[in-house]
């Protein structure tokens, strides 16, 4: 078991060499002069002469290689460069902003959590009653149901028709409340239908066969399910976080708010290629470093997967 953890950790630096490689030719290969954008980001005059001493400031007459080197030392510096547009330390822009993203994204997992597993055992509890149908239906209409557009609609519904909650900006818990609905619905309904199948398909299983031969009551023969999905449910929702944070792009947009999504929509419009190329490689270390929190996880609960 520790071989495999350190095998895993280890398996990390080349993926993020590799994450890290990517980023930085992607964002290079926008046709766009970087010195150029920062000339007009601060209305200064575009000449070639500008341009060359804008590009010997900021590093970038030096060949790739060079530059991507550079760059590398920088993040092991903790130092990601200087914003185009406010001149300010990517990585204080980027703390600045992330807070809000984790209010927003755990507060979407804890709805997942509690809605999409308690649906999802009442559902098979209850299977082809019309709590399973109507479920079913919320399903899938949700999963059809492009995020931005149920945004709009709680926004007509609870702010402006009922003033229940405001429409936008960072206001106490309240201003959370109509993004964190938005962000969950459809990993919810995804959870439900993941929740309900396990449960259902594991009916049949011998172990449960067993359990009612012993006389065990409905109760204690669906605590012996939820064990056996338990952890898939869990790797799930780890997994999923990554996903919640890329996802908060849109709704921060949509709800003002001043999160991650937020900073790198309005970097993309500025141009401003530091903080991009910043949030690109963060929400990769994300995935990457989830994604081994669950395989350790499994491993740790599973002791068939260890053979």
């Amino acid at each position: 078991m520790i071989r495999y953890i350190i095998k895993r950790v280890l398996l990390i630096v080349p993926l993020l060499l590799g994450v890290s490689i990517v980023c930085f030719i992607l964002v290079n290969l926008n046709p766009s002069s970087p010195a150029e954008v920062t000339l007009r980001i601060n209305n200064i005059t575009v000449t070639p002469q500008a341009i060359e001493e804008t590009k010997k400031e900021l590093g970038l007459n030096k060949p790739l290689v060079q530059q991507y080197i550079q760059w590398i030392k920088n993040l092991l510096n903790a130092d990601l460069g200087t914003s185009y547009e406010t001149k300010q330390p990517v990585f204080d822009e980027l703390i600045q902003a992330l807070p809000v993203t984790i209010y927003l994204s755990f507060s979407a997992i804890l709805l997942i959590a509690i809605f999409g597993f308690t649906i999802g055992v009442l559902c098979a509890v209850y299977e082809n009653s019309y709590f399973d149908k109507l479920a079913r239906v919320f399903i899938f209409t949700s999963a059809a149901m492009p995020s931005f557009w149920l945004a709009l609609l709680l926004i007509w519904l609870f702010s402006l028709k009922f003033n229940i909650f405001p429409s936008s900006g960072l206001d106490g818990i309240k201003s959370i409340v109509l993004p964190a609905i938005t962000l969950a619905v459809a990993y919810i309904s995804t959870f439900i239908r993941i929740i309900r199948n396990s449960l259902i398909q594991i009916k049949s299983s011998l172990f449960i066969t067993y359990a009612k031969a012993r006389g065990l009551n409905k109760f204690e023969i669906l605590k012996h399910k939820i064990k056996n999905i338990i952890n898939p449910f869990i790797v799930a929702l780890a997994m999923s976080i990554p996903k919640l944070f890329a996802g908060t792009v849109i709704i921060e947009n949509i709800f003002g708010l001043p999160g991650l999504g937020r900073l790198c929509v309005h970097a993309i419009f500025a141009r401003d290629y530091p903080i991009i190329q910043s949030y690109i490689l963060f929400i990769a270390i994300l995935f990457i470093i989830f994604n081994l929190i669950a395989d350790i996880w499994l491993q740790v609960r599973d002791p068939r997967l260890r053979v």
